[in-house]
């Protein structure tokens, strides 16, 4: 944890940003914008989007006043903002600025939907999913980072700033930053794996991409192994020297602080919302209306997307019921998450899949109308995603790769009973904490069907032993310390490193 302290709190992160910011201008940069308007019935509306990065840097954003730049999505956006297509967040209570950037269909498609996530997307995540690298992908990727820098520079104008970039959708964004402003204190966090060498020489613009993030001043990954492939890439594409004790890579005399920050959840919210009445209430009302009184329920919220291994796990469950048929009628897997990225062919293909996998096991043991898997794949409101997960007697993450996996870590903390079993693949960032999980290899079928008999077959006092162990790992490592860990070491440690350091 930062500087000794205790668990870290909205409170304790606004404080901390407020001693260490001084004169200068926070300017965060994502594809995704933290408030989303949209137009329902001619009337303006807004929600902010669930999930660990805003939850984490609106706070921040909100204590110090700074400006957040991202893609104009929402199809209310255009008549939120005014002419300089700001407008002031959030909208309850104003106390900072929200700047859109706005791309045509053409754009998206090739810098979104092209390269970010048919080409750096699967590179990234040993999926065997073969990515897709067109030129003209990749020529709109550079055009969409530029724009990104002009409109991140006019946000500046000269003044002292710290720019702090999400993701990989604005690898280039960094040098071009430091290209124009060499004063401006530039981090970035990437939210996905970072692959060995062997697989990231793949990409024809590996040296540009590697460039552009080496022009960060912090560069963070969710776990160690990923700073070291990092850093082994840009030794053997770019020939940068790498200082390892330090974790710094030099290029073009300049330094990176690549380090690893494990993102979390709001444990102490998702906590508490899972106590609320509102979530009981649901809990208690779905229970009635999908027949599970008396059952035993796993639980799987996902993203449909080929990284979460959501055919291994319904394949796993056939073959529990296979295994152990005296469960047959008595255990219920609900399958929930929302389609995703669906003009890609991978995903349609997922899809398809996993319709395949739900009709081999649901024919094959389902009696009447009840069926063993019950799918949703369902924009879900929060409320009923909470009531799932109090309600779950195990929960499922059987991720093929992943950065982190938040998931599980919201399983977790939703867990205020101190009960329930998680089943966690070992290629999520998320295994590395939760030691106290089931951990199961997606992969080995019968190993993943044990795993599932061992979770519904385990004893109270084993089972609360676990969950109590993993309670108290996500409460101190919670999504503030990993807010405030990234702020001290952009505002701090990389003023440090840019003080010369022997050769070597």
């Amino acid at each position: 944890m930062v500087m000794g302290e205790p668990t870290w709190t909205r409170e304790k992160l606004q404080l901390l940003v407020q001693r260490e910011i001084g004169d200068y201008k926070l300017i965060v940069v994502s594809n995704r914008q933290p408030y989303v308007h949209d137009l329902i019935g001619g009337e303006l509306s807004y929600a902010s989007p669930a999930g660990g990065v805003t939850t984490a840097i609106d706070p921040l954003m909100q204590e110090c006043g700074g400006t957040w730049v991202a893609f104009g999505g929402g199809r209310g956006d255009w008549l939120a903002v005014d002419e300089t297509n700001r407008i002031q967040v959030p909208p309850d209570d104003p106390s900072y600025t929200l700047k859109l950037v706005w791309l045509s269909e053409h754009q998206q498609q090739g810098y979104y939907y092209g390269f970010s996530n048919e080409g750096l997307w699967p590179l990234c995540h040993n999926a065997f999913i073969e990515p897709t690298f067109k030129t003209s992908d990749w020529e709109m990727y550079r055009e969409v980072n530029r724009e990104f820098a002009t409109q991140v520079l006019d946000e500046i104008d000269g003044r002292p700033a710290a720019v702090f970039t999400q993701d990989y959708h604005l690898a280039l964004l960094p040098r071009l930053l430091r290209e124009a402003d060499p004063d401006i204190i530039t981090g970035q966090f990437w939210h996905i794996p970072w692959p060995t060498y062997e697989i990231f020489r793949i990409c024809p613009w590996a040296d540009e991409l590697l460039d552009g993030l080496l022009g960060n001043d912090l560069l963070g990954f969710h776990i160690g192994d990923h700073c070291d492939n990092f850093m082994e890439a840009a030794a053997r594409v770019l020939g940068s020297q790498v200082h390892d004790e330090y974790n710094l890579v030099y290029h073009k005399e300049d330094p990176t602080l690549v380090r690893q920050f494990p993102i979390s959840v709001d444990f102490e919210g998702i906590s508490l919302e899972s106590q609320s009445p509102e979530v009981a209430a649901e809990a208690e009302s779905l229970i009635e209306k999908m027949g599970l009184e008396d059952k035993i329920i796993g639980l799987g919220i996902d993203r449909i997307d080929y990284t979460k291994g959501i055919p291994h796990r319904i394949r796993a469950f056939g073959r529990f019921l296979e295994k152990y048929p005296q469960y047959i009628g008595k255990v219920v897997f609900i399958q929930a998450g929302v389609m995703s990225r669906t003009d890609i062919g991978a995903y349609q293909l997922l899809a398809e899949q996993v319709d395949e996998e739900l009709e081999k096991v649901n024919s094959r043991f389902g009696m009447g109308d009840w069926a063993p898997i019950m799918y949703l794949p369902d924009d879900l409101p929060a409320v009923t995603l909470a009531a799932f997960r109090r309600m779950a007697h195990f929960c499922v993450v059987s991720s093929l790769h992943d950065g982190m996996n938040l998931v599980a870590k919201e399983y977790v903390a939703s867990r205020f009973d101190e009960d329930g079993v998680l089943i966690l693949s070992p290629f999520t960032g998320a295994a590395s904490e939760l030691t106290d999980a089931v951990i199961v290899n997606p992969y080995a079928t019968d190993d993943f069907a044990d795993a599932i008999c061992e979770a519904v077959e385990m004893p109270y006092e084993m089972r609360h032993e676990r969950m109590v162990g993993m309670r108290s790992v996500v409460e101190e490592n919670n999504i503030y310390n990993w807010a405030a860990r990234l702020f001290v070491d952009l505002m701090q440690g990389t003023r440090r490193s840019r003080r010369p350091i022997r050769s070597f």
